[in-house]
């Protein structure tokens, strides 16, 4: 998080993390794409031969409070590769929230489980932890045959605390949900850490509203929110 007092701007980074071509960089070019094209700017990829995303992909969001607080969300992805740990230790500076982005395919259980252990390195590398950071859990993929079943998901949900969404990144279903529920969380965070709320007249509500509206989503943040599949941990997948 950054807070320029004499700009009066917040900067929220959000990172996309996970296995390689597991969707992270998809899972942005979704949400640029579903979004209002004067509400963002442009979506910048580095792609190489070894991993589809090298370094980011940036997606701001503004939004006003009624003190003139305003906030830009910016959206990182890191690339899965092994060869690049060095590149996604650095993205991962200043994250307030994570996403981890998971393949649903029971046979890359493996991959997920060794880039989860991945991000657990680099943030304690950065002085965080998955404990104290927000994080929220995207299996995607689930079009494809011989995925984890929803019920198993749903099981293994009510064992953790991270709030679990499923999506088809490139039919753009539960994109914006992933979003949405990692935003929330990490504004909750923040906002108890630090007191946006009673420092800058800053109405949650009104935010989370204009935000659905940018991203051209009709629903309310309660209805968004119920969207995900429980509550797991992949730590428990992880330790197995």
């Amino acid at each position: 998080m950054q807070l320029d007092f004499t700009a009066r701007e917040l900067t929220i980074k959000l990172v996309y993390y996970g296995p390689a071509l597991s969707g992270k960089t998809t899972n942005l070019q979704a949400l640029h794409a579903a979004s209002s094209p004067e509400a963002t700017g442009r979506l910048m990829t580095l792609e190489t031969r070894d991993d589809r995303t090298l370094f980011f992909d940036l997606l701001p969001l503004t939004f006003s409070s009624e003190k003139g607080l305003s906030v830009r969300l910016k959206v990182f992805t890191v690339p899965g590769q092994v060869i690049h740990a060095s590149t996604r230790r650095l993205v991962l500076q200043g994250a307030d929230g994570v996403v981890f982005v998971a393949d649903s395919r029971e046979a890359e259980t493996e991959h997920n489980a060794e880039s989860f252990r991945d991000l657990r390195e680099n943030l304690k590398q950065n002085g965080l932890s998955t404990k104290q950071l927000p994080l929220v859990l995207q299996f995607n993929k689930r079009d494809l045959p011989s995925v984890r079943t929803e019920a198993e998901l749903t099981d293994m949900a009510a064992q953790g605390k991270e709030p679990v969404y499923l999506a088809v990144a490139t039919k753009g279903h539960g994109v914006v949900d992933t979003f949405v529920g990692l935003l929330h969380l990490t504004w909750q965070t923040l906002d108890m850490r630090h007191g946006f709320t009673e420092k800058f007249g800053f109405e949650s509500s009104a935010f989370f509203a204009d935000v659905l509206g940018k991203l051209n989503d009709p629903r309310t943040l309660p209805e968004v929110l119920n969207s995900r599949v429980g509550r797991r941990g992949l730590r428990k997948e992880v330790a197995q």
